[in-house]
């Protein structure tokens, strides 16, 4: 079997991908790479889900990548402009030819003798193998195949349609319908505006209320700077305004929760109807920020419910009948179509196998260095975003700072590079740091995070930025060999 051989193989070419790949061809010219990707087209999330409304939930400004500024005039962008906005970034950066479609990785085994990972991928159920020096995983950590979907009571009498947004289907149309959505996150509260224009009722049924927060979906002074500065200049300035905003009110939430909770909640009363319960549909019981803020663009939600399109029930499913749902305080809600947006399933690392010299890497039990080494696994970094701002923010810090290592390691002639635990028996906490239910479910198969610094994942874009791209590379933690 003919094994091809690159000095960087990268997993993934979704939005992580696609930027790495930039990153890679600009700040290690010369470097042979490819990216491998599961799929049958780039994209990964933004090619992934198609059910309507489907919309970034951070600004362009910062999800977009700061070498290639956003230029669309919408701050909160629908689904397909995002996907075309990362074919046009691929082609332009001559990143589309170095992908290969439906590659799926299955297993990466290290070998220290040869300083090599070897890579078992599946191409259209044929096994071939693929060698590197460097692994960067840049999958996400969604399961693609799957989203979350909880059992119902006497579900297989309903008449109607089930559907889970993840698998949206092209030939549903909602047009005159009575339409109930089960969920309270991002996904619901886009699929509720989105389909109240169209169907006869659309019902937004939730067990707990959500934090919302409407923002506007035009960024003027982004719009602004670009009609006077040139668009780098001008995409940088509304990048940096936008990241330390979402800073500073992620900072806010979590250090006076119960002034942000009033300053929320005032938010919604005022964009919704004089006496309507906000207290029982929007006033969660968690803290802000223990979950991610809906964001609602121009208040859209809000309209919908203003209008008579669109309700909000919270109560719990007793019972599936054939033409709609029964509550457990007794009250009946109509369906013609059950829409499950009850969440994600998470995967680390694509849920391949992982081995370094011939044992087995238990994702759960490692920690992370910087938020992108695995602590014993030699040339492998992941990618992942912030869960409190836009994803590309910390996405794109991290390649640049690959790449500030894949070239140190050139400088001083290392093949191997290894974060070992400098505290191997100090306190592990979740990667994550929010209490969302799909990231609950999955804490056991995701790495872990120390207390402090290297192994600390910090949501705060300014201190990472400081770090990534003026610290030093060498650290007791890291070992070149």
């Amino acid at each position: 079997m003919t094994i091809e051989a690159f000095d960087v193989l990268i997993v993934g070419a979704g939005l992580s991908g696609i930027g790495a790949a930039w990153r890679l061809q600009s700040q290690c010219p010369g470097r042979r790479y490819a990216v491998l990707e599961a799929r049958d087209d780039l994209g990964g999330t933004w090619d992934l889900f198609r059910y309507p409304g489907i919309r970034s939930d951070s600004d362009m400004f910062t999800l977009s990548y700061p070498f290639r500024p956003w230029q669309g005039q919408a701050s909160i962008a629908d689904g397909a402009s995002i996907a075309g906005y990362l074919r046009d970034t691929a082609r332009e950066g001559g990143i589309d030819r170095h992908i290969r479609f439906r590659h799926r990785v299955v297993g990466a085994a290290w070998d220290s003798g040869q300083a090599t990972w070897q890579l078992q991928v599946d191409v259209d159920g044929e096994q071939r193998q693929y060698q590197c020096a460097f692994l960067y995983l840049c999958c996400g950590y969604y399961d693609y195949a799957q989203g979350h979907r909880p059992a119902f009571p006497d579900e297989q009498r309903f008449e109607g349609r089930w559907v889970h947004p993840q698998h949206w289907p092209g030939d549903l149309d909602c047009s005159g319908l009575d339409v109930v959505v089960i969920g309270s996150g991002a996904t619901a509260v886009t699929l509720v505006p989105a389909l109240a224009s169209t169907a006869r009722r659309v019902t937004l049924l939730q067990r707990s209320p959500s934090y919302v927060l409407a923002l506007p979906a035009r960024d003027g002074f982004a719009n602004a700077l670009r009609r006077h500065l040139p668009a780098r200049v001008a995409g940088g300035l509304a990048r940096w305004k936008n990241a330390l905003g979402s800073l500073a009110l992620y900072q806010l939430c979590r250090r006076l929760p119960t002034l942000s909770r009033r300053l929320l909640r005032l938010g919604v009363k005022r964009a919704l109807p004089a006496g309507y319960p906000v207290d029982t549909h929007f006033n969660p019981g968690y803290a802000p920020w223990d979950q991610r803020l809906c964001i609602v663009p121009d208040g859209d939600l809000f309209s919908a419910i203003t209008s008579g399109k669109a309700q909000v029930v919270t109560d719990t499913i007793a019972a599936v009948e054939p033409r709609g749902l029964r509550l457990v305080s007794g009250a009946q809600l109509a369906a013609d179509v059950i829409i499950t947006a009850t969440g994600l399933k998470l995967q680390a690392c694509g849920a391949m196998a992982l081995s370094v010299d011939g044992q087995a890497v238990d994702l759960g039990e490692r920690l992370a260095y910087q938020g992108l080494l695995l602590d014993g696994v030699p040339n492998l970094a992941f990618c992942i975003g912030y869960t409190n701002a836009s994803w590309t923010l910390r996405a794109d810090l991290s390649s640049r700072h690959v790449c500030r290592l894949l070239n140190y390691m050139q400088r001083h002639g290392y093949r191997q590079c290894r974060a070992r635990l400098d505290e191997p028996g100090g306190e592990r906490r979740p990667l994550l740091d929010i209490r969302a239910g799909y990231v609950l479910r999955a804490l056991d198969g995701l790495p872990k995070q120390g207390t402090r610094t290297p192994w600390l994942l910090r949501q705060n874009y300014l201190l990472d930025y400081l770090a990534y791209r003026l610290g030093r590379i060498r650290h007791r933690a890291l070992t070149f060999s």
